[in-house]
């Protein structure tokens, strides 16, 4: 007769966290996915991200707790554009894809799907597989953030968006010198719902150099072709 797993110190633990988290209880009561709705929210709530007809994408989007407070805070008057490589549930006003956002199939999706549109706001709450290597891992989060970053930077209005989050330690300061050189402000945001032992934190980017710089030169190209 086959035995069940020995739950470990550490496992057991994690459980009785996430059951007794107050996030976790608010989650289900508000019909949030997870508790990093509301991590997205505080943000919101402090930063004023979210608006009605703005072109949204969601990179690591499972289960979709972010997804939805993106459909509830544009008063489902926008677009939603999600990735992830896990499953997730249909969300109306969503159109998602079940794919690894390092491959190009899921950038020629998400091309697809822009056409020759421009992103309001990109959120990433992408995250690797964990090893439990720290200097790997760390390195594999920041092989995604650079990924967000470099579509972001390709994509956005030049009044755009970008947040991404990122674990304080190896390289957090070497990608924090690469949001300061593509966007003309940047803001470290902790949330609340953050877990205190955690060192998530999220980078918030505004204003993508490159996008204002090449709108600038189409109104000056503008400007001398109607002289």
């Amino acid at each position: 007769m086959a035995q069940k797993p020995k739950r470990t110190k550490s496992g057991s633990a994690w459980m009785h966290e996430h059951v007794t988290d107050p996030y976790v209880k608010k989650a289900q009561q508000d019909g949030y996915r997870s508790r990093a709705a509301y991590k997205l929210l505080e943000i919101d709530k402090r930063d004023h991200l979210l608006r009605p007809g703005m072109t949204v994408v969601d990179l690591g989007a499972a289960p979709g707790s972010w997804c939805q407070v993106a459909v509830q805070k544009m008063k489902q008057q926008g677009r939603v554009l999600a990735i992830d490589l896990l499953p997730m549930a249909p969300i109306p006003g969503v159109d998602s894809l079940e794919g690894d956002f390092t491959e190009p199939a899921a950038l020629a999706w998400l091309e697809e799907k822009l056409r020759s549109g421009r992103v309001d706001l990109v959120l990433s709450d992408m995250a690797p597989n964990i090893s439990g290597v720290m200097l790997s891992d760390q390195a594999r989060q920041y092989e995604l953030c650079e990924l967000a970053l470099d579509f972001s930077v390709n994509w956005l209005k030049p009044d755009g968006v970008f947040l991404v989050k990122v674990f304080q330690g190896v390289g957090f300061e070497d990608f924090r010198a690469r949001m300061r050189q593509a966007f003309e402000q940047v803001l470290i945001r902790k949330p609340e719902a953050s877990r205190d032992r955690s060192a998530e934190v999220y980078l918030l980017g505004r204003r993508p150099v490159a996008a204002r710089v090449a709108a600038d030169e189409t109104a000056v190209t503008s400007r001398q072709e109607s002289d």
